[in-house]
């Protein structure tokens, strides 16, 4: 799942009127971390606790602190192993769920580094693999466990933002500030920007295609990684529309699908194809999410223009006007076996689209949750010497507003500091920056998003 936060509404289930017999969305305010599948049932993890939904009958079931071992809930993170355990990662450590019986785990009695767990990856051996927002690596097999950070190992960062596994075992690890590691069990192998083709140390994306190739998107274009050659593409050399890469899906014909702030781009490895709102039916250019279907369709979320099916001829796209979806600015695609799409909407809840329709009965969320992390607003925008930025923070945390050119270099920052949960506000002055196209960038706890900023002068 893509590490930005959705806002679920389960406090009732709305039904899309007959003309859209098709949609059924959820009405509450809650923040997603997570959507897990495991046979009938979605395991979702919010800012509330978890949520367990059965895909037919739409029958709910809660767990959160206070009704379970859950020992926080804020869940950041969820990955089911091949038992059926479900691991369940939270500020406040490791819990795991065997379906009746809870354990926990954090730094007191066990070997987790640090209780910030922001991801979580089973490999093919059963072994945990536990990210942590301060405190490195943790490996558990279920008895012992391994930690490395970067005191004590290859480790660039303590910061761990994602962990890829490849067909031969090899853990990848995406950092924040520290760029890419390599880790095969034994070695460790670390990219950044001064011995590698990588052009930025904030990995937003990776993904592996068929041919164990990685892709790497970063706020300074797109890197291919063979093993050897790395190449770089950018807006300089290559058709990508813009150089932030928010977004990698690789279809079976092995076509990569990139999603950046200003457009789509299909690149079969020899040419690019961009798809914007002047030549398609692409209905915003900022690109959230892309996700492959099984029949090759591309679903594409958007910010503020809603959602977009691609056949690769034709466009279909859905928004608040002509469909269920409660919110046009879609943050999260997911596809199940029977091919329904759930699509999580900012600040307007989760759908699901599936064909032939359902019936649902209401259901109350006993543990609703109306505050959440945001970057509410940007005005002016556009704006000729400055502008003010508005956000909002549930829980005190760290907060992290950054400024970039077009070319992904930081030319500001406006916040850099922990704060109490509150709503705040901070004013970004560029009478000494040229005209152009910015980007906000919003990092709170392990939530982050991305605003882009139009200086005219």
């Amino acid at each position: 799942m893509k590490n930005l936060s959705i806002i679920l509404f389960i406090l009732f289930f709305t039904f899309a009127f007959s003309q859209n017999p098709e949609w059924i969305n959820y009405t509450s305010g809650k923040i997603i971390t997570e959507i897990i599948e495991e046979g009938n049932y979605l395991w979702i993890g919010t800012t509330g606790g978890i949520v367990k939904l059965h895909k037919q009958t739409g029958q709910t079931e809660f767990f959160n602190k206070s009704n379970s071992g859950l020992p926080d809930n804020y869940v950041r993170a969820i990955a089911i192993d091949k038992e059926g355990n479900k691991w369940i990662g939270t500020g406040y450590g490791l819990a795991k769920f065997d379906g009746v019986n809870w354990t926990v785990y954090n730094t007191s009695n066990s070997g987790l580094p640090y209780n910030d767990v922001n991801v979580i990856t089973v490999d093919g051996e059963g072994n945990k693999w536990i990210g942590t927002w301060g405190g490195g690596l943790a490996k558990f097999d279920g008895v012992n466990w391994a930690a490395y950070n970067k005191s004590n190992s290859g480790l660039p960062t303590d910061h761990v933002r994602a962990i890829a596994i490849d067909k031969e075992g090899n853990k990848w690890i995406g950092t924040w500030g520290g760029g890419l590691a390599k880790f095969d069990g034994v070695n460790w192998t670390v990219y950044n920007t001064s011995n590698s083709g990588l052009h930025d140390n904030d990995v937003l994306a990776i993904a592996i295609d068929g041919e164990g190739i990685k892709w790497i998107g970063t706020g300074y274009g797109l890197v291919k990684f063979d093993g050897v050659n790395w190449t770089v593409y950018n807006t300089s050399n290559s058709g990508l529309p813009d150089n932030y890469v928010i977004a990698i899906a690789i279809d079976e014909e092995g076509n990569k699908w990139i999603g950046t702030g200003d457009g789509l781009a299909k690149f079969d490895g020899v040419n690019w194809t961009v798809y914007n709102t002047s030549n398609s039916g692409l209905p915003d250019n900022d690109v959230n999410v892309i996700t492959v279907d099984g029949e090759g369709n591309k679903w594409i979320g958007t910010d503020g223009g809603g959602l977009a099916k691609f056949d690769g001829v034709s466009w279909t796209v859905y928004n608040t006007s002509n469909s269920g979806l409660p919110n046009n600015w879609v943050n999260a695609i997911a596809i199940d076996e029977e091919g329904n799409k759930w699509i999580g909407a900012e600040s307007g809840g989760l759908a699901v689209y599936r064909e032939g329709g359902v019936v649902f009965d209401v259901v109350e969320d006993k543990y609703a949750i109306t505050r959440d992390f945001s970057l509410l607003q940007i005005y002016p925008n556009p704006f000729n010497s400055s502008t003010t930025i508005s956000y909002q923070l549930p829980i005190t945390t760290k907060v992290t507003i950054e400024i970039y050119n077009i070319l992904g270099r930081k030319v500001k920052t406006l916040v850099n500091k922990r704060e109490n949960a509150g709503t705040y506000s901070v004013s970004f002055n560029c009478s000494n920056l040229p005209s152009g196209v910015y980007f906000c960038r919003f990092h709170a706890g392990t939530y982050y998003d991305t605003k882009k900023l139009l200086l005219l002068k």
